[in-house]
């Protein structure tokens, strides 16, 4: 009888132990279901399937944890219900934007610009820092943004209307771009001041702007390993400039007597 359950699969692990597989076919993709310890609930799983593609009363917020599917396959098939496209990720995609929603709790909204890597790379969470695996490595998805991984919410960067789970482009404001610079407004305008952790951290200097900033951050980093201090400095690359500017800027900075006096010592 176990056999001849619509939707339901025995298969096997390596140890002998046998399993149960659901799955589903609609609108000619066939779509797993996951994996189940009894047929019954394999079954159970097929049927909530075609429930949820066929009932359009039912929403994202009818999910609760006694469901037989986890919520992430609850929103792949309720986006492919509702929008007739089917992502493996849980995306469900709205008018001008999609949100991928890890859990009820945490919904991340994005531009439809990043569907397409969305949908073929899986968001993992620790904590409030969310990464995906790219090339085998674990990687922020701030950095898309230029976002540093040392970068402090408030002082580098902030979320425009205040919601720290909405990545849209539009919502996501960069003060410092760049390792070791610092924007600060003052009396006489805006002003960008470069520091560097030696043993404690050093001023560089104050700036007119963010790219002198940080090619004094670069010249300081020169200075210190000629001067045989070869500590693990992440110099910043500026690709908007030219060599030739990037030099006449380099030559023309000035630099602290702090960091001078440190390299005498």
């Amino acid at each position: 009888m176990e056999q001849n359950l619509p939707g339901v699969f025995t298969a096997r692990k390596k140890d002998g132990t046998i399993y149960y597989r659901a799955s589903i076919t609609h609108k000619k993709k066939h779509i797993s279901l996951g994996s189940y310890k009894t047929p019954y609930m394999a079954y159970a799983a097929y049927l909530e399937g075609i429930t949820l593609l066929s009932d359009s009363a039912l929403t994202l917020e009818d999910f609760s944890k006694h469901r037989v599917l986890p919520f992430e396959k609850w929103v792949c098939l309720i986006n492919f219900r509702d929008n007739q496209i089917y992502f493996s990720t849980p995306i469900y995609v709205r008018k001008n934007y999609f949100e991928y929603l890890l859990s009820p709790e945490y919904i991340l909204k994005f531009d439809i610009d990043d569907l397409f890597f969305y949908s073929s790379h899986k968001i993992m969470r620790r904590g409030r820092h969310f990464f995906v695996a790219d090339y085998g490595m674990q990687t922020n998805i701030m950095n898309r943004y230029g976002i540093k991984n040392y970068a402090v919410k408030g002082r580098d960067y902030r979320f425009v209307n205040g919601d720290d789970l909405d990545f849209r482009y539009e919502n996501i404001e960069i003060y410092n771009r760049y390792h070791g610079v610092i924007k600060k407004e003052t009396k006489k305008g805006t002003k960008y001041i470069a520091k560097i952790h030696i043993n404690g951290n050093y001023t560089i200097g104050t700036y007119a702007s963010d790219v002198e900033a940080a090619i004094a951050y670069n010249k300081a980093i020169d200075l210190l390993k000629k001067a045989g201090i070869n500590k693990n400095f992440s110099p910043n690359y500026l690709e908007k400039i030219s060599s030739s500017v990037y030099a006449d800027i380099y030559e023309k900075l000035h630099i602290s007597p702090k960091i001078t006096a440190y390299l005498r010592e």
